[in-house]
């Protein structure tokens, strides 16, 4: 398989009906694409509508076949998430599969960042997942075979500079992952986390440019915080959170996975 550009085609999401977040670009768009080529019906949410409608309609393009809809939606706005959930299932029938991807970041120490960046990466990153877990747990529940996936971060358990509130907001996601766990146990939902490292984004590529790096750069450069020395793909991290998702995971809940490149143990 050439890294990056492969997209697998088959059943392993073949009755699943998936809400991703943070579907305008990057993780949330691969893995939606992935889970389509799953044959899972998607509804893809996120607050950028043009951004949202692009990946949608290129999705549907490269996926011939795909069952795919989108849903505008503010994930810390209770309103919003209940008409994703309920946009799901009037399209689709029900829902069994959430993946919590929506994020914010912000370059900042923890001197330099002021309060209103704090509250906004923790309303987004965390409380957003919570918010969007709130609205679906109902109809998650009535599949009887469920799953939530929880895109945390390496960073929540590696340090380092900079970027304080989004690594505290993955860290929180972690705990978050293994209390719903616990109590969604008893009600057919796994509930689990990966935890991607350095991945070629919208976000790093446009980092990277601000440096006068374009994404052919970074893609030539030997990243030295990983054993792998390179960034990982988008779809490098859509297929962890297909396996947690797919019924091959169906003996595993509250845990996490380091996709990584082997950052965490380094």
């Amino acid at each position: 398989m050439e890294r990056g550009t492969h997209m697998e085609r088959g059943t392993r999401m073949q009755g699943k009906i998936t809400l991703v977040t943070g579907g305008g670009g990057g993780i949330g768009a691969a893995t939606a694409e992935l889970f389509c080529a799953q044959q899972a019906k998607v509804l893809l949410v996120d607050c950028d509508a043009a951004a949202l409608a692009k990946q949608a309609e290129a999705i549907a393009a490269r996926i011939p076949g795909a069952v795919i809809s989108i849903c505008v939606a503010d994930v810390t706005s209770a309103h919003d998430t209940a008409a994703a959930v309920a946009k799901a299932v009037e399209l689709f029938g029900g829902l069994t599969t959430l993946v919590n991807n929506a994020a914010v970041r912000y370059l900042s120490s923890v001197l330099d960042a002021d309060l209103a960046q704090w509250e906004k990466v923790l309303s987004v990153n965390l409380l957003g997942a919570v918010t969007m877990s709130k609205a679906a747990i109902p109809e998650l529940r009535r599949s009887g075979n469920a799953g939530i996936v929880n895109l945390s971060s390496t960073y929540a358990e590696v340090g380092r500079r900079d970027f304080g509130a989004y690594d505290a907001s993955k860290a929180a996601l972690l705990s978050l992952t293994r209390t719903m766990a616990f109590e969604e146990a008893a009600h057919g939902i796994r509930v689990n986390a990966v935890c991607p490292g350095g991945t070629l984004t919208p976000f790093t590529v446009g980092r990277a440019k601000d440096r006068g790096l374009n994404e052919s750069d970074l893609r030539g450069q030997a990243k030295g915080d990983t054993l792998q020395k390179r960034w990982g793909e988008a779809i490098e991290i859509a297929y962890p959170v297909l396996w947690f998702a797919s019924n091959e995971a169906s003996f595993i809940t509250g845990a996490s996975l380091m996709v990584d490149g082997g950052t965490s143990i380094m």
